[in-house]
This record gives C-alpha cells, structure tokens and sequence, in this order.
C-alpha cells in the first residue's frame, strides 16, 4: 500500500495510516526525495500517529529520509508517535536522534517555521 503524500504549499505531508511494508518506506523516501525537487519544498511532516508499532528498520529508513530530505533543501519532522510506541523504541535502543519530532502535526509545523526563516525552533 503506497504511503499517502499531501502538498501544502512548500509543505509535503506523509501519513502512514497504516504499519508500513519495508518497500513502502523505500518508495516514500524515494518519492519524498523526487517531490522535494519538483514541488521545492521546505518542509516534510512525517504522521506517524496511527503506528503502534515501529521497528528497526522503519526507525532506520524514518531517520534516512530525514538526513536525505536535508541535503535536497527541507527540512523534516516526525510527528504523532505514540507512548507506547516511544517507551518500546527508548527500550530497543531505537533513537531518532537529530531529528525533529512533535506530538502532533499542528505543533510540528509550528516548530519547523522559525528553522525555515532562519530562526530556532524555540522562537528565538
């Protein structure tokens, strides 16, 4: 099942409403990549509030597509993990260390606004 991608502006929105297939990722960070290009956009939400579950290898490709969404220009947030799902990540060792997250997209474009007008994500 292809992972829905929605354009808003210079926003792209991913939304995996379901647990992802290892190819699914690969073809979201493929046409995430290809998007970014052809639509120039700045930002990239992740939803990944329906998941009660992520893996090690969606943690993996989640945190690949943000460092190569990085390098074509935008930048990314993952938004709507779910406790249960954080506490079971924080007990595998899975970290998306250096990636923005969010509890929900609301907040996660609010924080990636000020970084694309060259401010920090607090406000400063």
């Amino acid at each position: 099942m292809a992972i829905p991608i929605l354009k808003q502006g210079d926003i792209l929105i991913a939304s995996l409403q379901a647990a992802p297939t290892d190819r699914d990722l690969i073809q979201l960070k493929d046409e995430l990549a290809e998007r970014i290009g052809h639509f120039r956009s700045r930002i990239v939400a992740i939803d990944v509030s329906a998941l009660d579950v992520m893996d090690s290898f969606a943690t993996r490709t989640l945190r690949g597509i943000a460092h190569a969404t990085k390098l074509r220009g935008a930048n990314t947030v993952i938004v709507g993990i779910q406790p249960d799902v954080a506490f079971a990540m924080v007990q595998l060792g899975l970290t998306l260390d250096g990636i923005e997250t969010a509890l929900d997209l609301d907040e996660g474009l609010a924080r990636m606004r000020p970084q694309q007008d060259g401010g920090t994500s607090d406000g400063r």
